[in-house]
Order: structure tokens, then C-alpha cells, then sequence
């Protein structure tokens, strides 16, 4: 199968663009803002992810975030990448990445399989020092084009813990 995504980004990366820390936000936002012209890959488990984090917010506030991110996926050329046979193996084989949650365990074994790093800001992931990971730099904040920076403004009235850009939030039954 041909590949032609560039990057690969987590759950953490688009829902760090409305993390309660201002330096995880605006990192996110610029990731995005800079690469609105290139395709991103995301796997689908991580895309459901974000819904799965959007969906525990009251109804006012997903109201407001989903034209961003909805507008935001129509614009942007994201592949959204279902798990083959190769990124299993590697997630049940690799000895690196046994002490991963399950949820890291594919990201990564996706991202092994085809050799690409994952933009993240999960921290837990790029404290291993040893992962195809990568944390967006920081610089000043930039901004999407009119119309979709209007809406990102409005979305910013839902703001996400850093506990729910973890893979803990899904490993953890008892959250």
C-alpha cells in the first residue's frame, strides 16, 4: 500500500489545541496552522479518541468545538489510518514497547510499521527517550485562516485537562 502522509499525529495533538496549558495549546494550534497545506495520518482508534473525550463535555461545549473540528477535517488532508496485520505484530512483538499501554502500543507499532515519527504531546510517550515520537515546538501563536480562526475562538470555550491527553484517561477502568 502507498503512503504518502508526511507525519502522524496522536489524540493528544488535536485535543492539546484546547489544553487547558497555554504552552500545550498554542503548540498544537501551530502544528495545525503550519501544515494545513500538507496531509497528517491519524489512526482511527485516535480519531475516535478525541470523540470519545469531546462526548464526556456538556452539550453547550461540544457545540461550540465541532464546527472547528469538523471544519477542520473537511479542509485539512488527513488520512484516517485503520490497523493492518504488520502494525499487530509489531504491537504483540516489539519488546520495546511492552510496557505500553495498548492504546500506545498500536499508535507506535503503526508508526514502526511505517516508519514515520507520531506528533505528540502525551507526555508519558516522549519521556521514553527511545519512541518514534516527536513534541511540536513552541514559538508565538499563529493563526488559522479568518474563517477557521473564528471558529477555533468560539471552540476554545471547551479547554481539556492534561489528564485527557494521556493514554491513561483509556487505560485507567476507574476514570
Amino acid at each position: 500500500m502507498a503512503r504518502n502522509q508526511t507525519e502522524l499525529i496522536d489524540s493528544s495533538l488535536f485535543l492539546g489545541m484546547h489544553s487547558v496549558n497555554e504552552e500545550i495549546r498554542i503548540s498544537c494550534k501551530n502544528y495545525f496552522v503550519g501544515r494545513l497545506q500538507k496531509t497528517i495520518g491519524m489512526s482511527l482508534e485516535h480519531v475516535g479518541g478525541c470523540d470519545n473525550i469531546i462526548w464526556l463535555y456538556p452539550r453547550e461545549l461540544q457545540d461550540a468545538y465541532y464546527p472547528f473540528m469538523d471544519t477542520l477535517h473537511t479542509i485539512m488532508k488527513m488520512n484516517r489510518l485503520p490497523y493492518e496485520d504488520n502494525d499487530i505484530k509489531i504491537a504483540l512483538a516489539d519488546s520495546q514497547l511492552q510496557a505500553l499501554p495498548m492504546y500506545d502500543r498500536l499508535l507506535i507499532a503503526l508508526a514502526k510499521s511505517r516508519k514515520e515519527v507520531v506528533y505528540t504531546v502525551n507526555k508519558q510517550l516522549l519521556s521514553k527517550g527511545n519512541l518514534p515520537v516527536c513534541n511540536p515546538q513552541f514559538s508565538h501563536e499563529k493563526s488559522f485562516p479568518d474563517f477557521l480562526e473564528h471558529l477555533y475562538q468560539t471552540s476554545l470555550q471547551l479547554r481539556i485537562p492534561n489528564s485527557q491527553l494521556t493514554s491513561d484517561y483509556y487505560s485507567n477502568p476507574n476514570r
